[in-house]
């Protein structure tokens, strides 16, 4: 197969800046109709959002179908196919639950169910298709080009939807999210366009060769193999931490410093700012890495990855003291910090990700890759009711608003120490045990002789 070059990458970003545009509106869009226009509480777009996350459980089967059948693509049209239309009934719940709410909320279920399925069977293939042909040097600046198009996709998707959304109707409603999901799934038809091509021959089956294994057979043979058993573990606990942070922070800026509304979204904007920055620094360290053999060590993967965790925690430990201390002079330079951090920390991982894919025994990259998925997917979804959780239990035992948010941001620095030290004990199977041994030149960017790739 002939690798990936920047142009492909981009073309594969396109269709990740697809995705995104209709996941924004579906968890976002939606889900201020719900609250502010319905006047429904907040709790019911919540359990939707997470819903989406838990059907994506679903992601290892996914994976599974596509290394059965060889070839990603069907599985990323097929999938976002499935996403658009999920788009497209939620919208039409929503706006059901103005005349008859149980219909409406019982569709909704149906949308969002169909919006995470829909995510599991493009964006596992997607990665796995970014996996085995991105080469091993280019994969830090590809995760970043990437999700910094699907960032794209969000941010543009946010404004001219809201602009034409304007004056709300439901009528509106439904054209803007039908709209949207017709451009995504056509951008996507033309960005897929000959882009994976054919397998090299057509492979000749014989009595002798195997049989593909079921579901459960691979997924088995999968959990067995310690790297990958590992490093789910390890996303599963660093994505936790990065998420339970998101619905604390304008909270906490407004209990304790008095941030106004408009002042606490300025702040999220922020990190936001630091996030992309952050992604920017690995991609940018890959390239002179790749360039420089005295600056190999710049684009290790697996330094980024631990050393993305360490520095978030730091950062939340900044927090603390803020919290503590009730002195918030530096309050936007370490949530831009934070944000910096946990941009390096998670190209890394994807990068490693998409390296790890490809190790160990048999095709098995769709299952790998969806595993992990999953495992980001509920860690996601559990998030923000841990963080939430915590914050309304500290708040009850401890007096001091500051102090209480403190604890909290705590106890995230220690999931992200305890991400770090996992992601340190990640080794790569021994050459022999992999499928496709080799000499990469990108040793810098793996490490050794530990490696991680997430």
């Amino acid at each position: 197969m002939k690798p990936f070059g920047w142009g492909s990458v981009a073309r594969l970003g396109l269709v990740q800046a697809a995705l995104g545009a209709i996941v924004v509106l579906t968890t976002s869009t939606l889900n201020r109709v719900m609250v502010v226009e319905l006047a429904l509480p907040a709790l019911l777009p919540g359990v939707l959002v997470a819903l989406h996350y838990l059907v994506q459980i679903a992601r290892p089967r996914m994976g599974h179908g596509s290394d059965v059948g060889g070839r990603r693509t069907p599985w990323i049209v097929g999938g976002m196919a499935l996403l658009g239309t999920g788009g497209v009934v939620a919208a039409l719940a929503t706006v059901w639950m103005a005349t008859n709410r149980p219909a409406g909320i019982a569709l909704a279920v149906l949308g969002f169910a169909l919006v995470g399925l829909g995510v599991s069977a493009s964006g596992t293939s997607l990665l796995v298709m970014l996996a085995k042909r991105v080469p091993d040097a280019r994969r830090g600046g590809a995760a970043t080009l990437v999700w910094m198009m699907m960032i794209a996709g969000f941010a543009i998707t946010a404004g001219l939807a809201g602009k034409f959304l304007d004056p709300y109707s439901p009528e509106r409603l439904l054209l803007v999210t039908s709209t949207v999901s017709l451009l995504a799934f056509g951008l996507t038809l033309l960005a897929l366009r000959g882009l994976e091509g054919h397998p090299a021959g057509t492979p000749v089956v014989t009595q002798d060769e195997p049989a593909k294994p079921a579901f459960r057979q691979a997924l088995a043979e999968v959990w067995q193999e310690p790297v990958a058993r590992r490093f789910t573990v390890f996303v599963f606990v660093s994505m936790l931490a990065y998420s339970a942070q998101d619905l604390i922070l304008e909270p906490f800026a407004g209990t304790v410093f008095g941030y106004s509304p408009g002042a606490s979204t300025q702040l999220s904007g922020v990190q936001h700012g630091g996030v992309l920055g952050g992604m920017l620094l690995v991609a940018f360290s890959g390239a002179l890495a790749a360039r420089f053999a005295a600056l190999r060590w710049l684009g290790s993967l697996r330094g980024w990855t631990i050393g993305g965790c360490i520095a978030s925690a730091l950062a939340l430990l900044g927090l603390v003291v803020a919290g503590v201390s009730g002195n918030g002079d530096s309050l936007k330079a370490t949530v831009f910090a934070l944000g910096a951090a946990n941009g390096a920390f998670s190209i890394g991982a994807i990068g490693s990700m998409m390296r790890l894919a490809n190790e160990g025994q048999g095709s098995r990259e769709g299952v790998r890759m969806g595993l992990w998925g999953a495992a980001q997917a509920i860690a996601f979804g559990l998030g923000g009711l841990v963080g939430t959780g915590a914050s309304d239990i500290a708040h009850h035992l401890i007096a001091s608003p500051g102090t209480a948010y403190a604890f909290v941001f705590a106890l995230e620095a220690l999931t992200f120490i305890a991400s770090a030290l996992l992601a340190w004990h990640i080794s790569a199977p021994p050459p022999q045990a992999a499928a496709a041994p080799s000499t990469r030149a990108d040793g810098a960017a793996i490490g050794a002789p530990t490696r991680l790739s997430a």
